[in-house]
């Protein structure tokens, strides 16, 4: 028996971000989230588990992140980060923070007016900076499905391979996609990290007698080279640094092109 393992945003759906940087006040559409937190400082990129298109929309704009955290008792978790960081310290770094849930609301406005489906991809969350005490932006980010996803995972699964998916992003939105790509919620790992992702595919290696890893981003390195197969697509269309390159076994331009690889 044989699994595939893909990540969602870039790979399974055509991602779209808007990232509102809190200094300056402007939403950027043409920013990488995991750029932004390897950049400089240590910084993490925090999900927000819960719905954005009713919760976070319906949410008092003035109250302030920490606030609507703890009355609203919202869970998160660290999609990614250039540092170990507990949950702990993330809630006394917005203890203090005058970031707003009016902050949050301006980047799913304009994730919303672009016609990017919020409920399939990571929802709302923002980028915190350990080293400064303070939120550096609010992002939120939507997708559509690349069109030759389900011809690919129906093909797949006529071959009688079992297939997965790891991702970064929210709970709720990966099974949604679940339930529209048709595979069990079982099968679904929500809010993966890095490390998180490669220890996927090691356990699955234990059941499989082999494993391939379908990624886009720099979280999915550790698992592109953990994999018995690695394979890193660009139809995302957005540049990727040359340690990921290096990482994977195979490069392909379009996700069809993963039924062409032996594994």
């Amino acid at each position: 028996m044989k699994a595939a393992v893909f990540d969602n945003s870039g790979t399974l759906i055509r991602r779209y971000r808007a990232l509102k940087n809190l200094k300056t006040g402007k939403i950027c559409d043409r920013m990488n989230s995991l750029d932004i937190v390897d950049y400089r400082d240590r910084r993490a990129l925090v999900v927000l588990q819960t719905d954005p298109a009713t919760c976070i929309v319906n949410a008092k704009p003035d109250q302030t992140i920490y606030e609507f955290i703890k009355r609203n008792r919202i869970d998160f978790d660290v999609s990614y980060a250039n540092t170990a960081v507990t949950s702990d310290e993330i809630l006394d770094i917005l203890r203090d923070d005058p970031a707003t849930v009016r902050d949050i609301q301006d980047t799913i406005d304009a994730v919303s007016s672009k016609n990017y489906n919020i409920q399939i991809c990571s929802g709302s969350g923002f980028i915190v900076n350990i080293d400064r005490n303070m939120v550096d932006f609010t992002i939120t980010a939507g997708g559509k499905l690349f069109p030759e996803v389900l011809e690919v995972v129906e093909e797949l699964r006529k071959r009688n391979i079992h297939i997965y998916i790891a991702s970064g992003d929210r709970r709720g939105s990966l099974r949604e996609l679940a339930r529209i790509i048709r595979i069990p919620q079982e099968n679904v790992f929500d809010t993966a990290d890095t490390e998180r992702k490669a220890e996927i595919i090691q356990n699955l290696k234990r059941r499989y007698s082999s494993v391939m890893m379908v990624g886009n981003g720099l979280n999915d390195i550790l698992a592109l080279r953990e994999a018995d197969v690695g394979v890193l697509t660009l139809q995302q269309r957005e540049p990727v640094p040359q340690r990921l390159i290096d990482a994977a076994d195979y490069v392909v331009d379009n996700i069809r092109e993963v039924l062409d690889i032996e594994f």
